[in-house]
């Protein structure tokens, strides 16, 4: 029940683009906030993802509802003199205020923190950037693609040696962002509990790429010697490699030390331990790609049910890779509630990704579509306290214009 969830009465406004920080919107939503997505006139640019390559081509807008299910929408132009009286109102309603709007631009908007915190002291100003708020790329405008994946060096170790930088999948460094931001409002949202009060909480794609990559960036930190890109032929270890069945499955073996023995005895090959070329760690070093062929050979003669079986069987760490299409068949989705029912998108769009957080005992806010453009502008204007007149004033003006889509039309 409503009132049951953990964030029911806390009030955001999502003034952000793209997908960072309306995916962190997303999580407090499923949590039981109340959120007020707030567009540009024309929309978010974001709603017509499912045209752009290299995204998946659908007639259904499946970006949009992924990150801005259970909200209401309203589209405000914000270069408009008169909607300053409806951020201001916004800003007194709100808990949380989600901005994503490069500073130059939130300067002249008059959004920054010290514009908009004097309405409301115990606003939750959550900020984000590509790259951070100081240094000199900081008003550099980013992606995940190239402050998270690119810059953060993420991009420069995923990949074989010789091969050149390749495409990530599109929104994986925002979605992980998305978790760094909620956690940063909900770090906030404790402080202001204990302190009443408010707090400017940021994060960047920046950031949370090289946190990502921080195992191997701390060894940079402390000049470690590196093994250097490699391909899966020429592994830096065997026993952490990619292999593939006679089924054409690839999977991922993780082998530990403490699993080498069983692992060994388990494939039916006992022998490599103490195989001359191989027992000798530094002829091991040597040999990389020797024990690597015959592994591959190895795993090569039966298909992946058998391995399965196999790995399963002393318990040691093993991945097949899945595409989209068999990922979305995993029973695990299912079954652990990573996969959840959408109410009224429409078209061949009847679920969707939960966020990746649970809490034992609380049931998550059933997932609703995304809002059509400019869906909600009279029901959250008047709600905030414009009246009838004061409402068509600020349509007339162009600062809040008419929606022009029904509640049910496609958004892309």
């Amino acid at each position: 029940m409503a009132s049951e969830n953990i964030f029911s009465g806390l009030k955001v406004v999502d003034l952000a683009s793209f997908i960072a920080g309306p995916s962190a919107a997303v999580i407090l939503s499923d949590f039981g906030a109340e959120v007020i997505k707030v567009e540009p006139p024309a929309g978010d640019l974001w709603r017509t993802a499912h045209h752009i390559p290299p995204q998946p081509q659908a007639k259904d807008a499946y970006p949009w509802h992924l990150a801005n299910r259970n909200k209401r929408g309203i589209t405000l132009d914000l270069k408009a003199p008169s909607a300053q009286m409806v951020v201001e109102r916004l800003i007194k309603w709100a808990d949380v205020l989600i901005v994503n709007t490069p500073h130059p631009a939130r300067r002249r908007l008059k959004l920054e923190y010290d514009d908009v915190a004097q309405w409301n002291p115990r606003l939750i100003y959550a900020d984000l950037t590509g790259f951070g708020e100081k240094g000199p790329d900081a008003n550099l405008p980013g992606f995940d693609i190239t402050a998270y994946w690119a810059r953060s060096g993420l991009l420069s170790m995923t990949r074989d040696a010789g091969a050149p930088p390749t495409w990530p999948v599109a929104g994986s460094g925002d979605n992980a962002t998305a978790v760094g931001l909620y956690s940063a409002i909900v770090t906030a949202l404790y402080r202001r509990e204990r302190t009443g009060k408010g707090s400017y909480v940021t994060t960047s794609l920046l950031a949370e790429g090289v946190w990502s990559a921080s195992v191997f960036i701390q060894a940079a930190l402390c000049e470690a010697n590196f093994f250097g890109l490699h391909d899966r032929k020429h592994p830096a270890n065997a026993a952490l490699n990619v292999y593939r069945a006679s089924d054409d499955t690839w999977f991922v073996l993780i082998v530990t030390p403490d699993k080498l023995a069983a692992v060994a005895k388990a494939i039916g090959r006992p022998d490599l331990l103490t195989d001359p070329r191989f027992s000798d760690p530094a002829r091991l070093m040597q040999n990389m790609p020797q024990l690597t062929a015959i592994l591959d050979e190895l795993f090569g003669s039966q298909p992946m049910t058998h391995w399965y079986e196999v790995f399963n069987g002393v318990h040691v760490t093993f991945g097949a890779v899945r595409g989209p299409r068999e990922a979305v068949n995993d029973p695990q989705l299912r079954a652990n509630d990573i996969v959840v029912p959408l109410e009224g998108a429409g078209g061949k769009l009847t679920s969707t990704i939960s966020s990746p957080i649970q809490v034992h005992g609380i049931a998550k806010v059933p997932a609703r579509r995304a809002p059509a453009l400019g869906e909600h502008n009279e029901e959250v204007l008047a709600e905030l306290g414009f009246d009838a007149r004061a409402i068509e004033g600020l349509q007339a003006s162009g600062a809040v214009p008419k929606a022009k889509e029904s509640p049910v039309a496609a958004v892309g």
